[in-house]
């Protein structure tokens, strides 16, 4: 009885090392870098990390199908390094000796993936699924709405314009008030140089040049000298 628990577990062993291979079909990569990530905090990875991770692969299968059995031990890693990278693979509970499609997996990790980061205080740059692109993090949405936004530009927009049309109709009345002003200085400098003689306003005339009185001008040119 011994023999043969001995040979089913030496050929489970033998199975599931055929299964768990780098490059295999429906294997994943992952690189986990701690230290980067926490510092000074940073954890050791032993035998319990390992625990957790095949726990929250296991959780994320049977998460992502409500019909799945998938058991801590469908879980297999390999090829654990030092610098924290291993390949793991994930077995059909049913038969156990087959793996479950690698786009099963996929798609139960980016179902999961936030779950699966906070277990291990990582983000999808320190905990890497190599064949499993980052996933997109939701946009984010502004504490303010969009339409009130918009509607706080076009408010400062109309009152920058009805601003600027108040100084500039200031500007213009000065400026109309300005010519006004020099206009009504012009004509009472040209009253104060105009006299009125005889009834007749005439120009002020220059004492120094003299002025000739056209009357005058015209005799003086039908009787000339012989």
């Amino acid at each position: 009885m011994l023999r043969v628990l001995l040979v089913t577990l030496s050929v489970a062993a033998i199975a599931h090392a055929e299964l768990c291979k780098p490059d295999t079909q429906n294997a994943f990569k992952v690189r986990l870098s701690i230290k980067t990530a926490l510092g000074d905090d940073a954890y050791a990875w032993d035998a319990n990390e390992e625990y957790l991770f095949k726990a929250m692969m296991a959780f994320a299968m049977r998460r992502y199908s409500s019909k799945s059995t998938t058991q801590i031990s469908n879980v297999l890693l390999c090829n654990v390094t030092d610098r924290v990278s291993f390949w793991f693979v994930v077995t059909d509970s049913s038969k156990n000796v087959t793996t479950v499609p690698g786009s099963e997996v996929e798609a139960a990790i980016r179902m999961n993936r936030n779950r699966i980061n906070s277990a291990f205080l990582l983000s999808d740059k320190t905990l890497q699924f190599v064949k499993i692109t980052s996933t997109l993090s939701p946009p984010v949405e502004p504490s303010t709405p969009v339409w009130l936004i918009v509607f706080g530009v076009v408010l400062c927009l109309i009152l920058a314009g009805i601003v600027f049309l108040v100084v500039a109709g200031i500007h213009q009345r000065k400026k109309k008030n300005k010519k006004s002003t020099e206009r009504e200085n012009l004509e009472e400098k040209c009253e104060v140089t105009i006299t009125v003689e005889n009834g007749i306003p005439c120009e002020a005339l220059d004492l120094k040049a003299g002025r000739i009185n056209g009357v005058f001008a015209a005799d003086d040119e039908r009787f000339t000298p012989l």
